[in-house]
């Protein structure tokens, strides 16, 4: 079908809204009715020229055989399609025999409804499409309706006809019976706003991913294909990708059959994406209804090209539950092996926060990635994020991990940072990342990043947030930066820049600082008073203390309620472990008894101010012992810590003594990667006993930690940039954790210098003409 043909026929399907509806729905409402009559005017035109064949069946199956259920296959065999309809209606006769009764019309359409097969009586449902035909039944308009579908002048079937001017209409082919339905969801999404672009990708973003995903390959591709979009919507992308292997204007020409797959949440988007595979004489079944996330729907199956653009900023907490049961996650999709520091492996978690389920989306199709071992071809993904899949996530964490993985295996081939408002509905920035499981051989261990971000055109008038586009010489650059791995320095403001890296370039090691803990102490009456109270409950404990006083140690039962109501009036939000200690005796008598202890401790030992805890410490622990007090090491700890505090001029405070024979020490200084010089810088000190080391306390709050790139030596780093600042510091390799990250500021960033003050001065005075003097004035000139 040519441009004009093309366009005059969505013109007549948009009209049909206009000049039918108006009065019957809202605007927005449009699209409930036509969408759904579009596909059962097109299913129903695939099916008139074996509807003979298909009753016969029918007779056949029925009368002569005497099924009471009938074989969908041979029916299947007769319409020649995966679908058919067992009624004697067409949409034509319902409109050749209507009368004046809307109630016989709309008996007649339900019956021609029931007759379809199962696979589009889903998609009547999912359209919610019976009760639109009552409703417009009821408003005395689905006679109208029926008859503009079913117009001379608009021709929906696969044969020519002639319309009302005698005029020939050509047929509809499957290809542009799918441009015609795409468009009209475009025009619907457009008209729409608080909709524009939820279910659409814009067409030059898809065609871009095709070239992408296609282009590298196009001299191999494989006999049979398999296209997988985890997130569907209308199922652009499955077609466009089919469109642009098999279409003949196409740059790409396959001679093999295509498969496509598909899954969407939204009940009316679903519907939209599989009448479309029905209209373009693809597999119905393979588009799924539910969440990816929920449900593995394609376990075990593996694809050969995977495009996607998944719902981002979106939360996946209602799907939680199926990943995870309690801390452990239970879908195999979300756990990838990975070594740490010390390179053992171990399985980790791969799950962004519950705010933004992007990523796992990446991770279904990664899932999906086939293995050299089912096809030396491996697989090919292109699918769309903005920045927060990026960078977002610490070191250990789930989205850090995801990009560990993928660069780690070397799936990563590219990333294309887009214009902002390129897409429909919102205006951020968005990237399309590119994996493979085969990578070319100049691409093994390297990343590209492309910066196409100031590469577009404007448009007229802006769709939604969409104000610009990628023109066809765009992304002609685009590709080929990408397919001949150029390395390209953006020239001014305008234009594509382009840089290669190493994989482990986006690497880090997240390295943890310790500094030593260095405490003062001393007893005073006011300190040990704290310990009237459990820490995570002081402000309420210190509340039913002054409130009830000496009977909290004897009847603090008695005032349960009025203390759980005050707590939930604060709104404390304890939980019920804490609740039910706040107002446990127990729980204040064993403080009572704690403060009477260090009362007593108080007087024994005086309230003199220690520099050095150590001593202090050992003149408690004497204390105790000579009392034979038996305090667990928690509440001994209670004590110490209620009459201590921070103080950087203070003596470090030693956390114990280490003896290492020369084998213990040999293997010491292998698991570091030293030499016994430098087991200080690693928490070791030696003392004046050979083989002895003393290691101290750390301070939590002190505590920091560094980025050390993963080609660089930790020890280094850690030597030039810490030691200097910080001499009493050492490492803690053993919280070492890896990460990744990618900062397509840090790589594009290019630093514009302030103009120079006289400049600006003299653009200022140049305003002067246009003002009464104040300016020159202002400025003192």
């Amino acid at each position: 079908m040519n441009t004009a043909a093309h366009n005059k026929l969505v013109s007549f399907i948009w009209s049909i809204a206009d000049d039918c509806l108006r009065d019957v729905y809202v605007r927005g409402k449009y699209r409930d009715v036509i969408l759904p009559m579009v596909v059962l005017r097109r299913l129903d035109a695939l099916l008139e020229v074996t509807k003979e064949a298909v009753m016969e069946e029918v007779r056949f199956q029925r009368d002569e055989v005497g099924l009471t259920e009938f074989q969908e296959e041979d029916l299947c065999k007769a319409s020649e399609y995966v679908f058919y309809n067992t009624s004697p209606w067409t949409l034509q006769m319902l409109h050749d025999t209507a009368t004046n009764s809307q109630q016989l019309l709309e008996s007649n359409f339900k019956e021609y409804l029931d007759g379809f097969s199962n696979n589009v009586k889903e998609i009547i449902q999912k359209f919610n499409l019976r009760s639109q035909i009552k409703h417009m039944a009821n408003k005395d308009v689905l006679l109208a309706v029926l008859e503009k579908f079913t117009s001379p002048d608009i021709n929906l079937t696969t044969q020519e006809k002639l319309d009302t001017q005698g005029r020939k209409l050509a047929p509809l082919t499957n290809l542009g019976m799918g441009y015609v339905f795409e468009e009209l969801i475009r025009r619907f999404n457009e008209d729409n706003n608080e909709e524009a672009g939820e279910h659409f990708t814009p067409r030059e973003v898809i065609d871009l991913m095709t070239h992408i995903i296609f282009d590298p390959i196009k001299d191999n591709l494989p006999p049979v294909m398999t296209i997988y979009d985890p997130a569907c919507g209308s199922g652009g992308m499955l077609t466009e990708a089919q469109n642009f292997i098999k279409d003949e204007d196409g740059q790409i020409k396959a001679s093999g059959d295509v498969f496509l797959y598909g899954k969407e949440i939204n009940d009316e988007t679903y519907a939209i994406c599989k009448s479309d595979m029905m209209i373009k004489g693809n597999d119905p079944a393979n588009i799924r209804n539910g969440s990816t996330l929920a449900t593995d729907e394609f376990s075990g199956m593996y694809f050969d090209f995977m495009l996607s653009n998944p719902p981002y900023g979106k939360s996946w907490a209602s799907e939680t539950k199926y990943i995870k049961e309690k801390n452990e996650v239970i879908d195999k999709r979300f756990l990838v092996k990975l070594k740490n520091y010390w390179g053992e492996e171990k399985e980790e978690e791969a799950i962004p926060r519950s705010s933004d389920g992007q990523l796992l989306f990446l991770m279904e199709m990664v899932d999906k990635m086939k293995p050299f071992s089912i096809s030396p071809l491996g697989s090919r993904i292109a699918s769309v994020h903005n920045g927060s899949s990026l960078f977002t996530g610490d070191a250990g964490g789930g989205e850090s991990n995801i990009r560990r993985y993928i660069i780690e295996k070397d799936y990563l081939e590219a990333i294309i940072q887009l214009p902002n408002n390129l897409f429909y509905n919102t205006g951020i920035t968005t990237y399309i990342w590119i994996l493979s499981s085969k990578k070319a051989s100049d691409r093994a261990g390297k990343v590209q990043l492309i910066d196409a971000s100031q590469l577009y055109r404007k448009l007229r008038k802006n769709l939604g947030n969409k104000n610009c586009e990628f023109a066809p010489e765009h992304i002609t650059e685009i590709i080929d930066v990408y397919q001949n791995l150029k390395a390209v320095e953006r020239a001014g403001d305008e234009g594509i820049a382009s840089k290669i890296f190493d994989n482990q370039d986006f690497g880090y090691y997240k390295v943890s600082i310790e500094r030593p803990k260095r405490l003062k102490a001393q007893f005073s009456q006011e300190c040990i008073n704290e310990l009237r109270f459990v820490n995570n409950l002081r402000e309420p404990m210190q509340w039913v203390y002054e409130t009830y006083g000496e009977q909290v140690y004897t009847d603090i039962s008695l005032f349960e309620k009025p203390i759980l109501d005050w707590c939930e009036a604060q709104e404390l939000n304890l939980s019920r472990k804490l609740q039910e200690t706040l107002v446990n005796t127990t729980t204040w008598q064993k403080q009572l008894s704690l403060m009477k202890l260090a009362d007593e401790l108080m007087t024994e030992i005086g309230t003199e101010e220690f520099d050095d805890f150590n001593a202090f410490r050992k003149l408690v622990d004497n204390a105790l012992k000579a009392r034979k007090e038996k305090l667990s090491a928690s509440e001994k700890n209670a004590i110490l810590n209620a009459v201590s505090w921070y103080d950087a001029n203070a003596e470090k405070v030693i956390k114990g003594t280490r003896k290492l024979d020369q084998e213990q020490l040999s293997q010491l200084l292998q698991y570091l990667g030293c030499n016994e010089s430098q087991l200080p810088d690693f928490g070791y000190y030696p003392t004046d006993k050979k083989g002895e080391y003393l290691e101290y306390e750390t301070e939590s709050d002190l505590r920091d930690t560094e980025n050390v790139p993963l080609k660089e030596q930790i020890y280094d780093y850690f030597i030039r940039e810490v030691k200097p600042h910080v001499s009493e510091a050492w490492l803690n390799l053993d919280a070492t954790k890896i990460g990744y990250e990618i900062s397509f500021n840090k790589y594009f960033y290019r630093h514009k210098p302030l103009r120079e003050l006289e400049d600006v001065t003299t653009d200022i005075l140049n305003l002067e003409n246009e003002s009464d003097g104040l300016i020159r004035e202002i400025l003192g000139f």
